[in-house]
Protein backbone atom coordinates (compact mmCIF):
# COMPACT_ATOMS: atom_id res chain seq x y z
CA UNK A 1 0.00 0.00 0.00
CA UNK A 2 1.20 3.51 -1.12
CA UNK A 3 2.40 5.69 2.27
CA UNK A 4 0.44 9.02 1.38
CA UNK A 5 2.08 12.51 2.37
CA UNK A 6 -0.04 15.32 3.95
CA UNK A 7 1.20 18.75 4.80
CA UNK A 8 0.85 19.87 8.76
CA UNK A 9 3.32 22.75 9.00
CA UNK A 10 3.74 25.79 6.75
CA UNK A 11 6.44 28.26 8.02
CA UNK A 12 7.15 31.35 5.53
CA UNK A 13 9.37 34.65 4.58
CA UNK A 14 8.20 36.54 1.91
CA UNK A 15 8.47 39.61 0.29
CA UNK A 16 5.32 42.14 2.43
CA UNK A 17 5.38 39.81 5.45
CA UNK A 18 7.53 37.62 7.39
CA UNK A 19 5.35 34.24 8.66
CA UNK A 20 1.98 32.92 6.78
CA UNK A 21 -0.34 35.54 8.10
CA UNK A 22 1.47 38.46 7.01
CA UNK A 23 2.10 36.27 3.65
CA UNK A 24 -0.82 35.69 2.97
CA UNK A 25 -3.33 38.85 3.77
CA UNK A 26 -0.76 40.11 1.31
CA UNK A 27 -1.37 37.81 -1.39
CA UNK A 28 -5.17 38.02 -0.62
CA UNK A 29 -5.09 41.74 -0.94
CA UNK A 30 -3.47 41.96 -4.06
CA UNK A 31 -1.02 44.07 -3.29
CA UNK A 32 2.65 43.92 -4.53
CA UNK A 33 5.63 44.17 -2.78
CA UNK A 34 7.76 45.06 -5.47
CA UNK A 35 10.35 47.99 -5.20
CA UNK A 36 13.41 49.78 -6.30
CA UNK A 37 16.14 47.56 -5.24
CA UNK A 38 17.75 48.99 -1.62
CA UNK A 39 20.32 46.52 -1.17
CA UNK A 40 22.93 48.33 -3.60
CA UNK A 41 23.21 50.48 -6.04
CA UNK A 42 21.17 49.13 -8.47
CA UNK A 43 22.58 52.44 -10.86
CA UNK A 44 24.62 51.07 -13.37
CA UNK A 45 21.87 47.86 -13.92
CA UNK A 46 19.35 47.52 -17.01
CA UNK A 47 16.82 46.16 -14.51
CA UNK A 48 16.82 47.98 -11.10
CA UNK A 49 13.95 47.15 -9.39
CA UNK A 50 12.93 43.69 -6.94
CA UNK A 51 10.78 42.22 -4.42
CA UNK A 52 12.96 42.38 -1.20
CA UNK A 53 11.61 41.08 2.25
CA UNK A 54 11.57 43.13 4.95
CA UNK A 55 14.11 40.66 7.52
CA UNK A 56 15.12 42.00 10.51
CA UNK A 57 16.99 39.19 11.88
CA UNK A 58 17.07 39.75 15.55
CA UNK A 59 13.31 40.27 15.46
CA UNK A 60 12.70 37.15 13.88
CA UNK A 61 14.33 35.76 17.09
CA UNK A 62 18.06 34.70 15.24
CA UNK A 63 20.62 35.24 17.98
CA UNK A 64 23.92 37.69 17.14
CA UNK A 65 26.05 34.13 16.93
CA UNK A 66 23.01 32.66 14.20
CA UNK A 67 22.92 36.05 12.02
CA UNK A 68 26.96 36.01 11.60
CA UNK A 69 27.22 32.69 11.11
CA UNK A 70 24.36 32.42 8.72
CA UNK A 71 24.01 33.55 5.22
CA UNK A 72 20.66 35.14 4.45
CA UNK A 73 19.09 32.05 2.69
CA UNK A 74 20.45 30.19 5.41
CA UNK A 75 18.72 32.49 7.77
CA UNK A 76 15.41 32.56 6.16
CA UNK A 77 15.39 28.72 6.34
CA UNK A 78 15.65 28.67 9.37
CA UNK A 79 13.22 31.42 10.86
CA UNK A 80 10.76 29.54 8.42
CA UNK A 81 11.23 26.26 9.76
CA UNK A 82 10.57 27.80 13.17
CA UNK A 83 7.37 28.52 12.34
CA UNK A 84 6.22 25.50 10.33
CA UNK A 85 7.44 23.14 13.40
CA UNK A 86 5.20 25.79 15.41
CA UNK A 87 2.15 25.19 13.44
CA UNK A 88 2.17 21.38 13.01
CA UNK A 89 2.37 20.99 16.87
CA UNK A 90 4.88 18.32 15.79
CA UNK A 91 7.44 17.40 18.76
CA UNK A 92 10.46 15.82 17.06
CA UNK A 93 12.20 15.46 20.28
CA UNK A 94 9.78 12.74 20.78
CA UNK A 95 10.27 11.24 17.34
CA UNK A 96 13.07 8.79 16.34
CA UNK A 97 15.45 11.22 14.72
CA UNK A 98 16.62 9.43 12.08
CA UNK A 99 13.46 8.71 10.79
CA UNK A 100 12.95 12.70 9.87
CA UNK A 101 14.51 13.63 6.73
CA UNK A 102 15.53 17.13 5.62
CA UNK A 103 15.00 18.28 1.81
CA UNK A 104 15.97 22.02 0.75
CA UNK A 105 15.92 23.99 -2.79
CA UNK A 106 18.17 26.74 -3.99
CA UNK A 107 19.01 27.53 -7.26
CA UNK A 108 21.59 29.59 -5.99
CA UNK A 109 22.88 29.17 -2.62
CA UNK A 110 24.55 31.60 -0.54
CA UNK A 111 24.98 34.04 -3.77
CA UNK A 112 24.93 37.13 -1.15
CA UNK A 113 27.54 35.98 1.09
CA UNK A 114 29.59 34.77 -1.55
CA UNK A 115 30.07 37.85 -3.14
CA UNK A 116 30.22 39.99 0.13
CA UNK A 117 33.19 37.76 0.97
CA UNK A 118 34.18 37.88 -2.33
CA UNK A 119 34.63 41.78 -2.54
CA UNK A 120 36.19 41.86 0.80
CA UNK A 121 39.71 39.08 0.21
CA UNK A 122 40.06 40.41 -3.24
CA UNK A 123 40.40 44.27 -2.36
CA UNK A 124 37.11 45.09 -4.21
CA UNK A 125 37.75 43.13 -7.38
CA UNK A 126 41.49 44.45 -7.90
CA UNK A 127 43.31 41.47 -6.57
CA UNK A 128 43.54 38.47 -8.94
CA UNK A 129 45.05 36.00 -5.91
CA UNK A 130 42.67 37.14 -3.44
CA UNK A 131 44.25 36.98 0.32
CA UNK A 132 42.33 34.43 2.40
CA UNK A 133 43.61 36.10 5.61
CA UNK A 134 40.45 38.43 5.30
CA UNK A 135 38.04 35.85 5.26
CA UNK A 136 35.13 35.41 7.25
CA UNK A 137 35.56 31.91 9.30
CA UNK A 138 31.77 30.98 8.09
CA UNK A 139 33.46 31.25 3.93
CA UNK A 140 33.18 27.60 3.47
CA UNK A 141 29.86 27.32 4.88
CA UNK A 142 28.63 29.84 2.31
CA UNK A 143 30.66 28.10 -0.40
CA UNK A 144 28.34 24.84 0.03
CA UNK A 145 25.28 24.97 -0.46
CA UNK A 146 24.59 21.84 2.25
CA UNK A 147 25.63 23.85 4.81
CA UNK A 148 21.49 25.33 4.59
CA UNK A 149 20.21 21.94 4.82
CA UNK A 150 22.40 21.05 7.41
CA UNK A 151 21.02 24.01 9.48
CA UNK A 152 17.49 23.53 8.77
CA UNK A 153 17.96 19.74 10.07
CA UNK A 154 19.63 20.62 13.31
CA UNK A 155 17.16 22.98 13.90
CA UNK A 156 14.33 20.41 13.69
CA UNK A 157 16.74 17.37 15.15
CA UNK A 158 16.22 15.65 12.00
CA UNK A 159 19.21 13.27 11.41
CA UNK A 160 17.18 11.17 8.68
CA UNK A 161 18.84 12.13 5.29
CA UNK A 162 19.68 15.34 4.26
CA UNK A 163 19.67 16.83 1.01
CA UNK A 164 19.79 20.58 -1.52
CA UNK A 165 18.06 20.17 -4.29
CA UNK A 166 18.86 22.40 -7.08
CA UNK A 167 17.42 22.58 -10.59
CA UNK A 168 17.04 26.35 -10.98
CA UNK A 169 13.66 27.44 -10.75
CA UNK A 170 11.45 24.33 -9.84
CA UNK A 171 14.19 23.67 -7.07
CA UNK A 172 11.08 24.69 -4.68
CA UNK A 173 9.33 21.63 -6.46
CA UNK A 174 11.51 19.30 -6.75
CA UNK A 175 12.70 19.63 -3.36
CA UNK A 176 9.28 18.90 -2.14
CA UNK A 177 8.73 15.92 -4.91
CA UNK A 178 11.81 14.30 -2.98
CA UNK A 179 10.95 14.71 0.40
CA UNK A 180 7.40 13.00 -0.86
CA UNK A 181 8.92 10.10 -2.18
CA UNK A 182 11.27 9.71 0.89
CA UNK A 183 7.96 8.93 2.75
CA UNK A 184 6.17 7.06 0.13
CA UNK A 185 9.37 4.47 -0.11
CA UNK A 186 9.28 4.23 3.92
CA UNK A 187 12.77 6.19 4.69
CA UNK A 188 11.24 8.86 6.44
CA UNK A 189 8.10 9.03 8.24
CA UNK A 190 8.54 12.94 8.75
CA UNK A 191 10.11 16.16 6.06
CA UNK A 192 11.59 19.29 6.43
CA UNK A 193 11.15 20.41 3.30
CA UNK A 194 11.09 23.44 1.20
CA UNK A 195 13.11 26.08 -0.59
CA UNK A 196 15.25 29.21 0.30
CA UNK A 197 17.13 31.73 -1.74
CA UNK A 198 18.36 35.62 -1.02
CA UNK A 199 19.73 35.99 -4.52
CA UNK A 200 19.43 40.25 -4.85
CA UNK A 201 22.67 40.66 -5.36
CA UNK A 202 25.10 42.88 -8.16
CA UNK A 203 25.98 39.40 -9.69
CA UNK A 204 22.53 38.13 -9.79
CA UNK A 205 21.38 41.50 -11.37
CA UNK A 206 23.98 41.57 -14.14
CA UNK A 207 23.90 37.54 -14.83
CA UNK A 208 19.98 38.62 -15.66
CA UNK A 209 20.40 41.68 -17.76
CA UNK A 210 22.50 39.29 -19.95
CA UNK A 211 19.76 37.59 -20.95
CA UNK A 212 17.03 40.51 -21.23
CA UNK A 213 14.85 38.23 -18.53
CA UNK A 214 14.23 40.96 -15.81
CA UNK A 215 12.24 43.63 -16.58
CA UNK A 216 13.57 47.25 -17.75
CA UNK A 217 10.35 49.12 -16.12
CA UNK A 218 12.10 50.34 -13.38
CA UNK A 219 9.60 53.90 -13.14
CA UNK A 220 6.82 52.03 -12.12
CA UNK A 221 8.31 49.25 -10.01
CA UNK A 222 5.29 48.33 -7.77
CA UNK A 223 3.57 47.15 -11.31
CA UNK A 224 6.57 45.92 -13.29
CA UNK A 225 5.49 42.22 -12.76
CA UNK A 226 2.64 42.21 -14.94
CA UNK A 227 2.03 38.30 -16.08
CA UNK A 228 -0.35 37.62 -18.83
CA UNK A 229 -0.88 41.03 -19.58
CA UNK A 230 -0.25 42.51 -22.99
CA UNK A 231 2.45 44.78 -21.56
CA UNK A 232 4.90 42.49 -19.66
CA UNK A 233 8.17 43.34 -20.02
CA UNK A 234 10.10 40.29 -17.79
CA UNK A 235 10.35 38.89 -14.50
CA UNK A 236 11.00 40.77 -11.21
CA UNK A 237 13.95 39.33 -8.66
CA UNK A 238 12.71 38.12 -5.57
CA UNK A 239 13.75 36.44 -2.24
CA UNK A 240 12.37 34.31 0.77
CA UNK A 241 11.46 30.62 1.53
CA UNK A 242 9.01 28.74 2.62
CA UNK A 243 9.52 25.24 4.85
CA UNK A 244 6.46 22.59 4.83
CA UNK A 245 6.37 19.91 7.62
CA UNK A 246 5.66 16.98 5.84
CA UNK A 247 4.16 13.38 7.19
CA UNK A 248 2.80 10.18 6.34
CA UNK A 249 -0.70 10.42 6.51
CA UNK A 250 -2.25 7.63 9.20
CA UNK A 251 0.53 9.08 11.27
CA UNK A 252 -0.73 12.95 11.14
CA UNK A 253 -3.96 11.39 11.62
CA UNK A 254 -3.33 9.70 15.17
CA UNK A 255 -1.64 12.70 15.97
CA UNK A 256 -4.46 14.59 15.33
CA UNK A 257 -2.53 16.85 13.14
CA UNK A 258 -4.16 19.53 11.70
CA UNK A 259 -3.83 18.75 7.24
CA UNK A 260 -3.55 21.18 4.79
CA UNK A 261 -3.52 19.14 2.29
CA UNK A 262 -2.10 15.91 0.48
CA UNK A 263 0.80 15.93 -1.91
CA UNK A 264 -1.38 13.32 -4.53
CA UNK A 265 0.96 13.88 -7.52
CA UNK A 266 4.51 14.86 -8.91
CA UNK A 267 6.13 15.14 -12.00
CA UNK A 268 9.11 16.67 -13.48
CA UNK A 269 10.67 16.96 -17.28
CA UNK A 270 13.34 18.59 -19.25
CA UNK A 271 12.37 19.47 -22.57
CA UNK A 272 16.10 19.01 -23.99
CA UNK A 273 15.63 21.73 -26.22
CA UNK A 274 17.52 25.78 -24.97
CA UNK A 275 19.08 27.11 -21.96
CA UNK A 276 16.25 29.59 -21.83
CA UNK A 277 13.86 28.78 -25.11
CA UNK A 278 10.51 27.35 -24.56
CA UNK A 279 7.82 25.90 -27.18
CA UNK A 280 4.64 27.47 -27.29
CA UNK A 281 2.64 24.20 -27.46
CA UNK A 282 3.70 23.58 -23.78
CA UNK A 283 4.05 19.97 -24.29
CA UNK A 284 6.55 19.57 -21.80
CA UNK A 285 5.33 20.79 -19.38
CA UNK A 286 2.13 19.28 -20.29
CA UNK A 287 3.57 15.76 -19.88
CA UNK A 288 4.42 16.44 -16.16
CA UNK A 289 0.78 17.42 -15.74
CA UNK A 290 -0.48 14.95 -17.10
CA UNK A 291 1.91 12.39 -15.28
CA UNK A 292 1.23 13.99 -11.75
CA UNK A 293 -1.99 13.54 -12.68
CA UNK A 294 -1.64 9.45 -13.05
CA UNK A 295 0.30 9.42 -10.05
CA UNK A 296 -2.81 10.95 -8.16
CA UNK A 297 -5.12 9.04 -10.42
CA UNK A 298 -6.99 12.12 -10.76
CA UNK A 299 -8.88 13.33 -14.05
CA UNK A 300 -7.89 16.90 -15.41
CA UNK A 301 -11.64 17.98 -14.61
CA UNK A 302 -11.24 17.26 -10.67
CA UNK A 303 -8.61 20.66 -10.81
CA UNK A 304 -10.51 23.89 -9.60
CA UNK A 305 -7.69 26.07 -9.25
CA UNK A 306 -4.14 26.75 -11.30
CA UNK A 307 -1.23 28.33 -9.63
CA UNK A 308 0.84 29.37 -12.72
CA UNK A 309 4.63 30.08 -12.81
CA UNK A 310 3.54 33.73 -14.72
CA UNK A 311 7.21 35.29 -14.24
CA UNK A 312 5.74 37.61 -16.60
CA UNK A 313 7.64 36.97 -19.44
CA UNK A 314 6.06 36.34 -23.39
CA UNK A 315 7.68 33.24 -23.57
CA UNK A 316 6.24 31.59 -20.65
CA UNK A 317 3.29 32.72 -20.47
CA UNK A 318 2.48 31.45 -24.03
CA UNK A 319 4.33 28.25 -22.89
CA UNK A 320 2.55 27.57 -19.79
CA UNK A 321 -1.11 28.39 -21.55
CA UNK A 322 -0.27 25.80 -23.97
CA UNK A 323 0.22 23.29 -21.59
CA UNK A 324 -2.66 23.39 -19.26
CA UNK A 325 -5.11 23.62 -23.19
CA UNK A 326 -2.64 20.63 -23.82
CA UNK A 327 -3.11 18.66 -20.34
CA UNK A 328 -6.75 19.62 -19.70
CA UNK A 329 -8.92 20.28 -22.56
CA UNK A 330 -11.75 22.45 -22.59
CA UNK A 331 -11.59 22.30 -18.64
CA UNK A 332 -8.88 25.13 -18.55
CA UNK A 333 -10.97 27.30 -19.72
CA UNK A 334 -13.32 26.94 -16.96
CA UNK A 335 -10.32 26.89 -14.37
CA UNK A 336 -9.13 29.92 -12.52
CA UNK A 337 -5.19 30.76 -12.91
CA UNK A 338 -3.09 33.14 -10.89
CA UNK A 339 0.22 33.94 -11.09
CA UNK A 340 1.28 35.23 -6.98
CA UNK A 341 4.68 36.37 -9.16
CA UNK A 342 2.73 39.65 -9.42
CA UNK A 343 2.98 41.10 -6.09
CA UNK A 344 6.19 38.65 -4.55
CA UNK A 345 8.55 38.31 -7.60
CA UNK A 346 10.37 35.39 -8.71
CA UNK A 347 12.57 33.81 -5.88
CA UNK A 348 14.30 31.43 -7.84
CA UNK A 349 14.86 28.46 -6.61
CA UNK A 350 12.46 29.42 -3.64
CA UNK A 351 9.51 30.05 -5.51
CA UNK A 352 8.08 26.96 -5.82
CA UNK A 353 7.19 26.13 -2.07
CA UNK A 354 6.11 29.70 -1.46
CA UNK A 355 3.99 28.90 -4.47
CA UNK A 356 2.78 25.75 -2.64
CA UNK A 357 2.20 27.33 0.16
CA UNK A 358 0.08 29.52 -0.80
CA UNK A 359 -2.10 27.26 -3.33
CA UNK A 360 -1.99 25.12 0.60
CA UNK A 361 -3.55 28.54 1.99
CA UNK A 362 -6.40 29.05 -0.73
CA UNK A 363 -7.62 25.20 0.20
CA UNK A 364 -7.64 26.36 3.38
CA UNK A 365 -9.46 29.06 3.13
CA UNK A 366 -11.60 29.14 0.13
CA UNK A 367 -9.54 32.14 -1.55
CA UNK A 368 -7.91 32.48 -4.81
CA UNK A 369 -4.97 34.59 -5.16
CA UNK A 370 -4.95 36.98 -8.04
CA UNK A 371 -2.82 38.09 -10.79
CA UNK A 372 -1.39 41.79 -9.73
CA UNK A 373 -1.02 44.68 -12.76
CA UNK A 374 -2.74 42.53 -15.08
CA UNK A 375 -4.86 45.56 -16.86
CA UNK A 376 -4.39 44.95 -20.29
CA UNK A 377 -5.21 41.32 -20.81
CA UNK A 378 -3.10 39.58 -23.92
CA UNK A 379 -5.61 38.48 -26.46
CA UNK A 380 -3.10 35.61 -27.45
CA UNK A 381 -3.73 34.40 -23.92
CA UNK A 382 -7.55 33.31 -23.32
CA UNK A 383 -7.59 31.77 -19.46
CA UNK A 384 -9.21 32.75 -16.76
CA UNK A 385 -6.27 34.58 -15.20
CA UNK A 386 -8.24 36.42 -12.21
CA UNK A 387 -7.12 39.42 -12.78
CA UNK A 388 -6.39 42.09 -9.52
CA UNK A 389 -9.01 40.83 -6.93
CA UNK A 390 -8.63 37.93 -4.78
CA UNK A 391 -11.69 35.39 -5.40
CA UNK A 392 -13.32 33.38 -2.90
CA UNK A 393 -13.89 29.68 -4.05
CA UNK A 394 -13.51 26.22 -2.58
CA UNK A 395 -11.03 23.81 -4.20
CA UNK A 396 -10.41 20.51 -3.62
CA UNK A 397 -7.50 19.91 -5.73
CA UNK A 398 -5.17 22.45 -6.81
CA UNK A 399 -2.51 22.18 -9.65
CA UNK A 400 0.99 24.27 -9.19
CA UNK A 401 3.40 24.25 -12.04
CA UNK A 402 7.08 25.56 -12.56
CA UNK A 403 9.14 26.05 -15.50
CA UNK A 404 13.38 26.70 -15.02
CA UNK A 405 16.13 28.02 -17.35
CA UNK A 406 17.07 24.40 -18.72
CA UNK A 407 13.90 23.32 -19.58
CA UNK A 408 13.00 22.27 -16.45
CA UNK A 409 9.46 21.48 -16.03
CA UNK A 410 7.75 20.20 -12.72
CA UNK A 411 3.98 19.90 -11.72
CA UNK A 412 2.68 19.34 -8.44
CA UNK A 413 -1.14 18.41 -7.41
CA UNK A 414 -2.45 19.20 -3.71
CA UNK A 415 -6.26 17.48 -2.76
CA UNK A 416 -7.91 17.12 -0.03
CA UNK A 417 -7.33 13.32 1.69
CA UNK A 418 -10.69 12.50 1.35
CA UNK A 419 -10.62 13.29 -2.09
CA UNK A 420 -7.47 11.98 -3.48
CA UNK A 421 -8.32 8.10 -5.18
CA UNK A 422 -5.10 6.95 -3.55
Amino acid sequence: MVRRVVITGLGVVAPGGVGVKEYWELLTAGRTATRTISFYDASPFRSRVAAECDFDPAAAGLSPQETRRLDRAAQFAVVSTREALADSGLDTSALDPSRIGTSLGSAVGCTTSLEREYVVVSDGGRKWNVDHEYAVPELYRHFVPSSMAAEVGQEAGAEGPAAVVSTGCTSGLDSLGHAVELIREGTCDVMIAGATEAPISPITSACFDAIHATTPRNDTPESACRPFDRTRSGLVLGEGAAILVLEELESARRRGAHIYAEIAGFAARCNAYHMTGLKPDGREMAEAIDAALDEARLNPTAIDYINAHGSGTKMNDRHETGAFKRSLGDHAYATPVSSIKSMIGHSLGAIGSLEIAACALAMEHGVLPPTANLHEPDPELDLDYIPLTARERKTDTVLSVGSGFGGFQSAMLLARPERSAR
